[in-house]
């Protein structure tokens, strides 16, 4: 499976955030996008998850599943946590798989990998910040897609959640999924890095 951009132009609000950009990332790869605040590296995972149109060239997935668009393959997990804190911790997990469809993967065994199990019952306005996280990192091991987009996925996890997700991704890139994550932090596993410059 390989994930390429070639000569991607991206403009927001009239301005132009990037152009000509090329990119590759294949089976079993991290890509780390960085650059300062305001670069675009937001605005790329947007694009590849296709919440973006891009202004010039072309985003694409070979060797995916030919019968689902590029979106349909990816998991997007933005800097802030899409969460209902009305909900419990087990009827977000629910939502989000009902919502992205496919196969659904047990959900407590989900909660467990990330260290929430305990929280099932418990609305989602209760949790932390890093639970927070944690809930939202669950998602992408209920509904399993191949690629990972991860807008500065480690923030609000503490040493021990950076870890335990350390190794969900490693468990991701080894099963042959690839990840593109914006982040101004090490990722705590080997990555590839692209770097994007733009507006301040």
């Amino acid at each position: 499976m390989q994930l390429s951009g070639r000569g991607v132009t991206c403009v927001r609000g009239g301005r132009e955030v990037f152009t000509g950009l090329d990119f590759e990332a294949i089976s079993g790869e991290a890509m780390a996008v960085v650059g300062r605040n305001g670069s675009g590296k937001t605005s790329l995972l947007r694009l590849i998850a296709g919440l973006l149109i891009p202004a010039g060239g072309t985003i694409a997935l070979g060797g995916g599943d030919t019968e689902l668009t590029l979106p349909e393959q990816c998991h997007y997990l933005g800097h802030r946590d899409a969460l209902k804190p009305a909900l419990s911790v087990a009827e977000n997990l629910a939502f989000w798989a009902d919502f992205l469809g496919g196969e659904r993967f047990d959900a407590a065994e989900s909660l467990a990998a990330v260290g929430l199990d305990y929280t099932t019952d418990l609305p989602a306005a209760f949790l932390s910040a890093g639970q927070r996280r944690r809930l939202s990192l669950a998602r992408l091991l209920t509904v399993r897609r191949p690629v990972w987009l991860l807008d500065e996925p480690t923030t609000a996890l503490d040493v021990a959640g950076q870890d335990m997700f350390g190794g969900l991704m490693r468990d991701h890139l080894a099963s042959g999924g690839l990840i593109v994550a914006a982040t101004h932090a090490p990722l705590g596993i080997e990555a590839r890095e692209l770097r994007i410059g733009g507006m301040a």
